[in-house]
């Protein structure tokens, strides 16, 4: 296997990482920073290790779902650019669970939830290769660790950082000799392979809690206000530019909570504005709407702002409000609800100032401060915000996180949105 043309371009921190990696005693771990090189240096290794990995072992590629690990993994093998030669030897047709790499059958497991490790029950796996570590299940790492165990078996994985407390810090990390690990931890400056400017515009497009993680590298708690970054003063505005295209509504269903949903447009100035809110909470009204109250009225407030969003993005827990607006003839999508990554697609766009908020989204400008982590989730090693007077922010997410891939390059570039 030629490898030279790639390793030649590589950081020393890099080629430290596969020498160790080839004589660890059995995980190898790579975390940081995103964009550091520690996805290709693991990946060289994986490849070295296929080679000579024992053969009554299954060789296995974990990730959080097949598509991460298509996208992530075998997408990145298959580029001629970084892999030269060793790519024509990656064979895998999208959506098959298995994959020939250097003639090898290499298992590819989803493993988004505790269940997945019935996938590996019983298993013997001679080399193992985990994308996203912190993301996956606990006891799935345990069960995959477990699989190990034929001579000379081998876990590769890869990770950017997470709170202090998780376990893959908390029980692997920090006991790293007791367990046979070989951790490596990578910065921006260790890929030389970024293209001028690039990490420049990473630091601009994380911030806040994602900018520690992602860009600093450090394994710190999620605490505080989720959306640090907001300031009224720079992100509220009396008047709107000119709309090019009205996105559509995110809407976040409540019956004794409350309802909101929030009009979301891009500017001809390249930004993205919250527009306008329509918000019902049956409490301070006395009294509980049906759906189909709710879609009358929800389809007269956006008549009367004489608007035809593109999408309707609604709570995927509502199912009874979304059928009765499709009924009504409205087609809505189930919104995208992967709470973490929705934050985060809200914060870059606050920090970035590519996001503002009209002074009629009242319930999104009055939940926005207070909105924040829940501490003794955070202790626990899981990042999840207080579920509280959070309903107009649900709607915007929703709404922003749902439907970026549509509006995602027409932004204006983050390093000039400040």
């Amino acid at each position: 296997m030629d490898l030279d043309r790639l390793t030649d371009t590589m950081s020393r921190p890099q080629l430290r990482s596969i020498a160790g990696a080839l004589t660890t005693p059995q995980i190898a771990l790579w975390s940081g920073a995103v964009a550091s090189g520690k996805t290709i240096a693991s990946l060289v290794a994986f490849l070295l290790l296929l080679v000579r990995a024992p053969r009554h072992g299954l060789v296995v590629i974990v990730g959080r779902t097949l598509q991460t690990i298509e996208r992530n993994i075998i997408d990145v093998l298959q580029s001629p650019e970084l892999f030269g030669p060793v790519a024509a030897h990656v064979h895998h047709t999208p959506g098959s669970t298995t994959a020939v790499i250097l003639g090898r059958t290499v298992h590819l497991i989803g493993a988004s939830d505790a269940r997945a490790e019935g996938r590996i029950r019983g298993a013997t796996v001679g080399l193992a290769y985990v994308d996203e570590a912190s993301l996956i299940p606990e006891s799935f790492w345990t069960m995959l660790l477990s699989r190990l165990r034929v001579k000379d078996a081998r876990l590769l994985g890869t990770t950017n950082p997470d709170g202090p407390a998780h376990w893959l810090r908390k029980d692997y990390i920090l006991r790293a000799d007791e367990v046979g690990m070989r951790h490596w931890h990578f910065t921006l400056d260790d890929n030389p392979g970024l293209p001028e400017g690039f990490a420049d515009r990473l630091k601009v497009q994380y911030v806040g809690l994602w900018y520690r993680r992602f860009i600093a590298g450090e394994w710190c708690l999620a605490s505080g206000a989720v959306y640090d970054m907001w300031d009224p003063d720079r992100h509220v505005v009396s008047q709107l530019p000119t709309i090019r295209e009205w996105i559509g509504t995110g809407v976040d269903y409540g019956t004794v909570n409350p309802f909101a949903a929030l009009l979301g447009g891009l500017g001809d100035d390249g930004r993205i504005y919250l527009a306008s809110e329509y918000r019902y909470d049956s409490r301070r009204e006395y009294g509980q709407l049906t759906d189909h109250e709710y879609s009358r009225r929800y389809r007269a407030w956006l008549d009367g702002l004489g608007v035809r969003p593109r999408w309707h993005v609604v709570d995927p827990s509502a199912s009874s409000f979304i059928r009765q607006l499709m009924t009504d003839r409205v087609t809505a999508a189930h919104a995208n609800n992967d709470v973490l990554d929705g934050i985060r697609t809200v914060s870059s766009l606050l920090g970035t100032d590519r996001l503002r908020v009209h002074e009629s989204c009242a319930g999104w400008i009055d939940e926005a401060p207070g909105y924040s982590w829940d501490d003794d989730a955070a202790e626990k090693g899981e990042d999840r915000p207080v579920k509280a007077n959070d309903h107009s922010l649900d709607g915007g997410r929703y709404l922003l996180h749902t439907t970026h891939p549509t509006w995602r390059i027409r932004l204006r570039p983050a390093a000039l949105a400040a």
